[in-house]
């Protein structure tokens, strides 16, 4: 009987070293921090958030959130916001640093494979695919989150790190979004004179929901085509090729406003849903907080009117469920996979279609 007892005592003991191991067992302190991973002998450098309401016990969702090309983490996030959201939301936060060295002092760019940096960026540069793998890895061993809720975003450059990241068959992310930024594999001009990606580029291993955002007076990559070698095929281009990939079945549903319109594309494999926002005044930026996306009234919620990385969140979350929810704000006391009304307990996800609404130009 005593054999057992230890037995049983040793197997407790384990499964909370593991559980430690793991990432969760220790509080971490709120705000920003500098982190240092160390990827194929090689120290990387990034920025990591972590939300008030984080306990350690708890697993939490994970965004990454990636730079353009000669940026730098720090401004990453003041560009997303992604913080605010994440202490909103209780969600961590990581802006990972890319490899190249930019033109300005300080700044950054990224790797992308198969494709020559931009003016002024040095071509020498590290892996930064195998970056990416380690930074998922190692925020799954040190930190306490839920690895079915690991996201990602991209702001240009970072937004063609993170397509490519996913086209070479890598699985980490949920759900993924791009601002100015979205590609379905390398450019190649066909036959016909007309630029598609070349499908042998991109080959995920599963279907993910894509949402992108585009300007259409964006000159740095075109939602019309053309632009550096690196992009000449459209963003309408990029976001039919991803519903291709991810088998949507169903034709697309457009909605078009006066300063945004939306193309989504549903009835995906396991889920997964394609989302596509253009903004008429805006250009190569991340939307204004002065345009609004639109979330339907859920039970004591009214409607809601949210910014652009609000509206990326929101589509995070619900990612898989066969639909865009106008989700609650998630309460961080709620068990994992439970969310909190306003007034109301922990329940389960609520469901309201999610449209958008644009009140204001982008602010450039």
């Amino acid at each position: 009987m005593c054999g057992i007892v230890a037995a049983a005592l040793a197997l407790i003991g384990l499964s909370t070293v593991t559980a430690q191991a793991a990432g969760c067992g220790l509080k971490l302190e709120p705000g920003r921090h500098d982190l240092t991973i160390e990827s194929h002998g090689v120290e990387r450098h990034a920025v990591y958030f972590v939300p008030s309401s984080y306990d350690g016990k708890r697993k939490v969702p994970l965004v990454f959130d990636f730079h353009g090309s000669n940026s730098y983490p720090a401004g990453q996030l003041n560009r997303s916001h992604w913080d605010k959201v994440g202490e909103r939301e209780g969600a961590m936060v990581i802006a990972l640093q890319g490899s190249l060295t930019g033109s300005l002092k300080g700044m950054h760019a990224w790797n992308v494979p198969g494709v020559k940096p931009i003016k002024g960026i040095k071509a020498e540069g590290l892996d930064d695919i195998a970056f990416i793998s380690d930074a998922v890895r190692y925020a799954k061993d040190n930190f306490c989150v839920d690895p079915n809720r690991i996201f990602a975003s991209g702001y240009s450059g970072g937004g063609r790190m993170l397509s490519q990241y996913i086209c070479s068959g890598n699985d980490a992310f949920a759900a993924a979004g791009f601002v100015v930024s979205l590609r379905a594999g390398m450019p190649e001009k066909e036959e016909d004179g007309h630029w598609r990606p070349r499908k042998a580029s991109c080959h995920p291993v599963k279907a993910i929901s894509i949402i992108a955002f585009s300007g259409l007076k964006d000159n740095v990559n075109p939602f019309a085509g053309g632009g550096g070698s690196y992009w000449q095929y459209g963003g309408e281009v990029a976001v039919k090729r991803w519903a291709e990939i991810d088998s949507c079945k169903s034709k697309p549903v457009v909605e078009a406003g006066e300063q945004v319109s939306v193309t989504s594309y549903a009835g995906c494999v396991d889920g997964a849903r394609v989302t596509s926002y253009t903004i008429a005044d805006s250009g190569h930026a991340w939307p204004s907080q002065r345009v609004r996306f639109q979330l339907a009234a859920d039970g004591d919620q009214p409607i809601r009117e949210v910014d652009a990385t609000s509206r990326m969140w929101n589509f995070f979350r619900n990612s898989g469920t066969g639909g865009l929810m106008a989700g609650n704000t998630v309460d961080p006391s709620c068990p994992d996979g439970a969310v909190a009304g306003q007034g109301k307990a922990c329940g389960k996800q609520p469901s309201a279609i999610a449209t958008p609404v644009a009140i204001g130009p982008d602010d450039l």
